[in-house]
């Protein structure tokens, strides 16, 4: 007997959206990776979807150096909107970095070119944001307070070409 995923139907998406969000704050992301990945099968280009699969992805990061950042990252760049492409991908480089430092695998110095990337998509999102979208400022800002909270960070210089009390490049 060979056994073979079944498809959801286009009129569950809505439904099955809401359990990946349940199972997000469950921490249950590879459920939510699932629910993410039979949505698309029947509609690739769900920009829920995309962005939901890729966080799932990304909640998995752990001691790994691959962790998985490749997928998605492709998945990232699937989105349509640039500022949410950029935003995005601000996100797994911070989410990424923050995985290694939890893990204890790297030196924060050798983090933070991950978090001056994050910066560096922050900063781009920033600059075409939607009217009242804050979301790239509130990241930059935390990726900031990080770097200046912790010892490891102090040592570094500071992300090249940016000034920790602005969000745009010198």
């Amino acid at each position: 007997m060979a056994i073979q995923l079944k498809s959801i139907s286009k009129a569950g998406i809505p439904e099955a959206i809401s359990k990946v969000d349940l199972y997000r704050s469950l921490n249950e992301p590879e459920e939510a990776e699932s629910i993410c990945r039979d949505i698309l099968a029947v509609d690739p280009r769900h920009q829920l979807a995309l962005r939901l699969l890729g966080l799932a992805i990304t909640d998995q990061f752990g001691v790994d150096m691959s962790d998985r950042w490749r997928e998605a990252l492709d998945t990232f760049e699937k989105l349509g909107d640039p500022y949410e492409r950029l935003y995005y991908a601000g996100l797994l480089h911070e989410r990424r970095a923050k995985a290694q430092l939890k893990a204890g695998r790297l030196h924060p110095r050798a983090l933070a070119p991950l978090f001056e990337e994050a910066l560096r998509c922050f900063a781009e999102a920033e600059r075409i944001r939607p009217p009242e979208n804050d979301d790239a400022i509130l990241r930059w800002n935390r990726c900031v307070r990080l770097l200046q909270s912790h010892p490891g960070f102090q040592e570094a210089q500071e992300p090249a070409g940016f000034d920790a009390h602005d969000s745009s490049p010198v």
